[in-house]
């Protein structure tokens, strides 16, 4: 064969290195001076100081602000430390042969390489900048889990809710994994709020708990 195409290998060091301030989800060394009085505090704190989550500053998370889908995805990609090491390609990848709405030049663009390499169920016609709701980012987080946490197979009795009417069918079976797993938690008038958008904290949130389940989780069984 010639070498009409180069091999290519992408190590973490290289796909990793997104720095756009307030896209990317790397540690910084200062704490966040606007979480003070928000419920979540100490867990994006704890995500903070393992690197997995970054303020729009060095001193600011921006706790209720919207969490794209761009967004939700590095978070989860830094969450379940997902990668392309072990992995040639004979030519270079870009964000736009997996998503054609994305941007190859985007702060962004190797995030979405790893996920479609890890096959963490995105679908083709991602938008990368739409605002996330709560149910899509728990679809996307349960799913990402599922493929690649080897968690134990549990039978789950539905949990029944204000607004469970409101849900996209095809989130459904992901929402009430979350919330039997206690990776998703209803609000004190019992709802769930899937089609609201969903915040930073609250994704925050979210990848705590299920960061916790999984180190909790006892590993399957060899049967």
């Amino acid at each position: 064969m010639t070498s009409k195409f180069k091999l290519v290998t992408l190590a973490a060091t290289a796909v990793l290195t997104l720095s756009i301030a307030g896209q990317s989800f790397a540690a910084t060394s200062t704490t966040f001076t606007d979480i003070a009085n928000v419920s979540a505090k100490d867990k994006i704190i704890s995500l903070q100081n393992k690197g997995l989550v970054q303020g729009v500053s060095q001193d600011r998370y921006l706790p209720d602000a919207t969490l794209t889908a761009a967004q939700g995805i590095q978070l989860i990609v830094n969450a379940l430390d997902l990668n392309i090491d072990t992995l040639r390609f004979i030519k270079e990848p870009h964000a736009t042969d997996y998503f054609p709405k994305a941007d190859n030049d985007a702060w962004y663009a190797d995030a979405l390489i790893i996920a479609a390499n890890n096959d963490i169920g995105l679908p083709n016609d991602l938008d990368p900048n739409k605002v996330w709701t709560k149910e899509e980012f728990t679809h996307q987080l349960i799913l990402a889990i599922e493929k690649h946490s080897n968690l134990p197979l549990i039978k789950i009795i539905p949990v029944e809710f204000n607004d469970e009417a409101e849900l996209t069918d095809a989130y459904q079976g992901s929402v009430q994994r979350a919330l039997v797993l206690k990776i998703a938690e209803l609000d004190e008038a019992g709802n769930f709020n899937p089609t609201d958008e969903i915040t930073r904290a609250d994704a925050a949130v979210l990848i705590y708990n299920a960061l916790a389940y999984i180190d909790a989780a006892p590993a399957p069984s060899a049967e």
